[in-house]
């Protein structure tokens, strides 16, 4: 949910709830910066200031869905209903596209290893929002939450085998992100120092100048993060040992999320506040989620973008399409024709079989309430 509900009167029809477009503008932010990432990747072997970027751009990005997921979590016992959709609205989007992506890679690459337990290219992150959802209750159970999810990532990376099966070393590594959402909407904390009003000028600049300067550092060192392999630092998805980390590797870890925390803070600090005509693609996040890696595979079998040059003009026009991709697949005619796949709800599959249609397609599973 994006608003605050109003107090309830005895006989009085509730009120409708408001819309906070920062969070909309956040999502459709994060869901292009993914995009980004990704198209961004077969640049990056044969380009400083390609790896620069998506350097930059991995240094932040799940971290801040992570967190915006964790804000609009609740952690109170699941209702019948809530533990529903964590079947409709993840668990089957993920088989249904690890089905689809199995297919593909029969058809094109002629060879496949169907294996539920090893999410394909993008699709961990729906594990990861299970996963999340499962233990929040439990989390918000304890003092100190936030020091024990930053305790749990750290130590993950010591354990080799806790891998990408079911992708629980990335969950455990994000974890601390998805909480301190939570956090931040369990102490009202956006509320209480206003953070939703509008950013004093040097607020701005100061994000910004930030910004500059990591991507002038990603940039600039990239020979020294191409020799310690720094992209794989920042997928939390191998240990350290593996990553070829010393022994107080945990030590970099908690480096690195420091560093995803006040870059974080910087992109959230630059998000517009107002409504916008492409505000409501926020609410549909999950379909470029899905969906744009199949535009994109093309491109990455193909090797179009190897020594693509010149860098001036490739890489311009892959951050034009990275947007162009996201707008496309969050409009309404690809909405309706996917959504049985991306929002399918497979009455079959419940006792109740209510349990399957309650609240229509409304909900994404990072946290966004469209509107009726």
């Amino acid at each position: 949910m994006t608003t605050t509900p109003s107090a309830p009167q005895t006989g009085a029809v509730r009120a409708p709830r408001r819309r906070v477009p920062l969070w909309d503008n956040a999502r459709f932010a994060c869901i292009v910066l993914v995009v980004l990432g990704h198209a961004v990747q077969r640049l990056t072997y044969d380009s400083d200031i390609a790896l620069g970027l998506y350097l930059l751009v991995y240094a932040f990005h799940m971290p801040a869905l992570a967190i915006i997921s964790g804000y609009f979590s609740k952690s109170d016992s699941p209702s019948r209903r809530q533990m529903a959709r964590v079947l409709t609205d993840i668990v089957a989007p993920y088989v249904i596209f690890e089905t689809l992506w199995t297919l593909t890679k029969w058809l094109v690459e002629g060879q496949a290893n169907p294996n539920l337990t090893q999410p394909s290219w993008t699709l961990w992150f729906l594990l990861a929002l299970a996963l999340f959802r499962l233990v929040l209750p439990y989390l918000a159970l304890l003092r100190w939450p936030l020091v024990w999810t930053v305790a749990i990532s750290l130590a993950v990376g010591y354990w080799p085998n806790i891998d990408s099966t079911l992708s629980l070393s990335r969950t455990l590594g994000l974890l601390p992100f998805f909480t301190l959402g939570w956090w931040l909407a369990h102490h009202d904390i956006v509320a209480r120092f206003r953070l939703l009003q509008r950013r004093r000028l040097w607020v701005r600049v100061g994000a910004v100048a930030l910004f500059a300067v990591s991507g002038f550092v990603a940039w600039y060192f990239v020979d020294a993060w191409r020799a310690v392999n720094l992209r794989e630092w920042l997928f939390y998805d191998e240990d350290y040992a593996t990553l070829g980390g010393p022994w107080w590797s945990g030590a970099l870890r908690l480096a690195l999320m420091a560093i995803a925390l006040v870059l974080s803070v910087a992109f959230f600090a630059l998000i517009p506040r107002g409504t916008y005509w492409w505000t409501h693609f926020g609410q549909y996040t999950m379909y470029v989620y899905l969906l744009h890696s199949f535009v994109l595979y093309p491109f990455r079998e193909t090797g179009i973008l190897r020594n693509a040059e010149p860098t001036w003009l490739w890489l311009p026009a892959v951050v034009v399409l990275s947007v162009v991709i996201a707008l496309a697949l969050a409009t309404k005619p690809v909405r309706t024709v996917f959504r049985p796949l991306i929002e399918p709800r497979p009455a079959w599959l419940f006792a109740d079989p209510a349990l399957a249609g309650r609240e229509g397609h409304r909900s994404d599973p990072t946290g966004s309430r469209r509107p009726r």
